[in-house]
């Protein structure tokens, strides 16, 4: 039986590697240190298909270092000190360091990422981790911290049409068959970016066909995948578009689309932690402070999940899904903290105002440091207007209150404490 088609079309070298020139690019960071023969530990951080894994074997081929691999799904931490053993074992004298490659690093606990610690450290390995998630908040900060990260980005159509094509004149099964991509727009919105789901579909529509010409149109496409719906995958493939769906069914305020995309999730064998999570999100992102209760209902969900397991964790889920969907919705307090990194990366660190400053010490009471602070509660209503921000940003808003009823009232409350500066 033949490899599926994303296996036979995956990249050997870098030159015919699809995307991501800002790594691997002529010039690129990447390029440059596989190509000097040395490579500190990394982390590849993208959506799913856009080639992590590929990457990961192209530098060790290119750098002839031996190759271990293990599945955050599978190891414990005794596979990865056996790895680690392994690698130490098998390295001569001034030879390439082994290059470890740890799929889906994110799902690994924090005592499997501390074993990884001391060899990396040391240098017995060179770390290659690929994570769809956020390493930030994924990946422990000392392991973090030994790696440079590089994001990938979804392939842009020009990079998919370069696949499909390649795909169709180079490999070895499609070359037997005369195929035409008359059109491909549908080709392309289905794969979301991603090169494995976009070959997958190609092969689905193809093999599908009988006879040895495939004219390929858009139609055509859409009534295949309606007919063989591409299942739903927890580690990649339809992940990205369901939770997509999801969190656009809560800010759109319809509880009966996000309980379908969360049915959807579940019954796929989502990790309830990560629904719990994006509900979480939602609640501060997309209804905020429009009602607050949200977010406490949110966390209570998560709390409930954590302790009750499934699948009676999918009612507390519900529940929180229902009252979010259904819930006034605000982003105020999240556009008001991009605005104000925004505006700390513009300004850099303007000094604090000196009557702000903490004064512990005498020298610093002499300096004017906390010198003429009003303390709000010392004043009638708990309120004395006095200058809180840098003085070059004075008079600059940041947050700007929506129109909700519990929004109107912080509204009002910050009018009647401040005046003009909160009408506009």
């Amino acid at each position: 039986m033949s490899e599926p088609l994303a296996e036979r079309m995956r990249p050997r070298t870098l030159d015919q590697y699809v995307g991501q020139k800002h790594l691997v690019g002529e010039g690129a960071v990447l390029r440059k240190m596989v190509e000097a023969g040395h490579i500190s530990s990394f982390i590849l951080w993208g959506p799913p298909g856009v080639g992590k894994t590929t990457l990961a074997q192209i530098v060790a081929n290119m750098l002839k270092a031996p190759f271990y691999t293990l599945s955050a799904v599978t190891s414990g931490v005794k596979d990865v000190r056996d790895v680690i053993e392994k690698a130490r074992n098998g390295r001569f004298f001034n030879s390439v360091s082994p290059i470890l490659f740890i799929d889906e690093i994110h799902r690994f606990s924090k005592s499997q990422q501390d074993s990884l610690l001391g060899a990396v450290e040391k240098g017995i390995v060179t770390l290659i981790g690929a994570t769809t998630e956020n390493p930030s908040f994924e990946v422990i900060r000392p392991l973090l911290s030994r790696c440079q990260l590089y994001v990938l980005k979804p392939l842009e159509k020009d990079d998919l049409l370069e696949l499909l094509n390649r795909a169709v004149t180079t490999d070895v099964e499609m070359k037997k068959r005369h195929i035409v991509l008359e059109q491909t727009d549908a080709m392309l919105r289905y794969s979301g970016g991603d090169a494995r789901k976009l070959l997958n579909i190609l092969e689905l529509v193809v093999e599908a066909e009988t006879g040895d010409s495939v004219v390929i149109t858009d139609k055509m496409v859409e009534e295949r995948l309606q007919q063989n719906p591409l299942a739903y995958d927890k580690d990649g493939e339809m992940h990205y578009d369901i939770i997509s769906a999801f969190i656009k069914s809560i800010r759109g305020s319809d509880p009966d689309a996000a309980l379908y995309w969360m049915a959807r999730m579940i019954e796929g064998g989502e990790d309830p932690q990560f629904i719990a999570r994006r509900i979480v999100i939602s609640a501060s992102e997309d209804i905020g402070l429009a009602n607050p209760n949200a977010l406490l209902l949110a966390n209570a969900a998560f709390d409930a999940v954590m302790k009750i397991g499934w699948p009676e964790g999918r009612i507390p889920l519900a529940e929180a899904v229902v009252y979010l969907a259904s819930s006034p919705k605000s982003n105020s307090s999240y556009l008001g903290i991009d605005a104000a990194l925004s505006l700390v990366r513009q300004t850099g660190n303007l000094p604090v105002p000196l009557h702000l400053r903490n004064a512990p010490t005498k020298l610093m009471k002499e300096l004017g440091y906390n010198d003429g602070y009003k303390y709000s509660h010392d004043y009638p209503g708990h309120f004395v207007e006095q200058q809180y921000l840098p003085d070059s940003l004075e008079d600059i808003r940041i947050w700007h209150p929506q129109h909700s009823p519990s929004e109107d009232k912080l509204r009002q409350q910050m009018m009647k404490c401040w005046g003009q500066r909160f009408e506009k």
